[in-house]
């Protein structure tokens, strides 16, 4: 049994800590509604009237908090943890919050003599109240280690992501393309409902193909992650088919703006002289224009 403070009882917060009570942990709560407050405390948790109270005796601290300022003023502000932790103690942040600020807090931390580790979750508030979570664990070897069997009350999956920082840099790549994606399956169906097809049939065919895959498992491990660029499908004729889509749109009054910036990189892979590369050259284009090496 660890005694863990946790600070954040929101949608996710709070059945992540009641997995940690019903796990057997000695559990003291902290956040702005006394009503989740409460009844945490009816699950067998002791609620803290402050971060600092909350932190008292805690072998581990974890925050769950909306944004890296309000994880920054509960660990260092008046009446925040650091008043109290013991040195010894481990404080894991799991809120996505931005990875610049994640590395200033876990310096700020270390220089202050305490240790701190990052480990975001991925997955859905149902997933939080079964206890099969992802969690993205960032930190040093040790600390991951230190923390697993914490953290595989709260998930069934752990990802070591390669360092301190790490874990919510991976976090926030997978809700950046997740999030993007969702756009473009929209503009996907409502497209497929200007031209009257019938969005079952779309998504029979999509789920079997690299528009429901991805191109991380599907056209990218035998091409461009391979430095083979020799066309599967060119860039020319990925660029004439996506134009074709786009203007099918126009004519049905479909919003295809995901489309649109799409075929800005598109057009400048042809203008770079990709056109008759593989269309995974797409990433080496990207590359590039970020001033980046191309490599992998």
């Amino acid at each position: 049994m660890t005694t863990i403070a946790f600070l954040g009882l929101g949608q996710m917060g709070f059945p992540m800590a009641n997995n940690l009570v019903k796990k057997g942990h000695s559990l003291k709560v902290f956040d702005l509604n006394p009503q989740a407050v409460s009844q945490l405390v009816s699950a067998g948790a002791v609620a803290a009237l402050t971060p600092a109270d909350a932190a008292q005796d805690a072998e581990v601290v974890i925050t769950m908090l909306p944004n890296g300022d309000i994880v920054r003023q509960v660990l260092m502000g008046e009446q925040g943890v650091c008043e109290t932790l013991s040195p010894e103690a481990l404080i894991i942040d799991m809120s996505t919050i931005h990875p610049l600020q994640t590395d200033a807090l876990i310096a700020e931390m270390k220089e202050k003599g305490f240790a701190m580790m990052d480990a975001p979750v991925g997955r859905t508030s149902v997933n939080a109240q079964d206890g099969t979570l992802l969690i993205l664990a960032g930190g040093s070897p040790d600390q991951a280690e230190r923390a697993r069997n914490i953290l595989l009350c709260m998930g069934s999956e752990i990802v070591e992501a390669g360092g301190p920082g790490m874990g919510i840099r991976v976090k926030l790549i997978n809700n950046y393309m997740s999030i993007a994606l969702n756009a473009l399956s929209a503009e996907a169906a409502v497209l497929c409902e200007s031209l009257g097809l019938d969005l079952n049939v779309a998504i029979k065919v999509m789920t079997g193909t690299a528009a429901g895959k991805g191109h991380f498992t599907t056209t990218w491990p035998g091409k461009v992650l391979k430095d083979d660029l020799s066309p599967a499908f060119m860039v020319d004729l990925a660029l004439k088919d996506l134009r074709i889509a786009i203007d099918v749109a126009r004519q049905t009054g479909a919003p295809l703006g995901m489309g649109k910036v799409a075929e800005t990189y598109y057009q400048a892979a042809t203008e770079a002289g990709r056109g008759r590369q593989d269309w995974s050259a797409l990433l080496s284009e990207i590359r590039e224009m970020s001033g980046r090496v191309n490599k992998h």
